[in-house]
């Protein structure tokens, strides 16, 4: 792959990345707080927010490693779109768990 190739596909991932967590964002915050879902399954589950966050990442993490299998085994590639959706889906939860540890540490200091 060349550099211009990998530059599309950059753009094409950050400018999911915030259509998808913009759109999320009205959908799963509460009173202004963008990470209320992680925050409220901690209360049910008993966990820190950051567990309950990772615990959720995790199913995406799967699916993605699931794909690699697939390749190495079959030779299997999955679609554009089930690459986009599931990579996606991981890049979000990972800059999601970025933003609540930032957060948790502003409100330490």
């Amino acid at each position: 792959m060349n550099n211009k190739e990998f530059e599309i596909i950059l753009s094409k991932r950050i400018k999911c990345i915030k259509l998808t967590l913009v759109k999320k964002g009205v959908e799963y915050s509460r009173n202004e707080d963008r990470l209320y879902n992680f925050r409220r399954a901690a209360q049910i589950t008993g966990e820190s927010p950051e567990q309950a966050l990772w615990g959720m990442a995790l199913k995406h993490l799967v699916s993605v490693i699931d794909i690699i299998e697939k390749i190495n085994g079959k030779k299997e590639y999955p679609s554009d779109n089930l690459l986009n959706e599931k990579f996606g889906d991981l890049i979000n939860y990972i800059v999601l768990l970025e933003a609540m540890i930032k957060e948790n540490k502003v409100k330490q200091n």
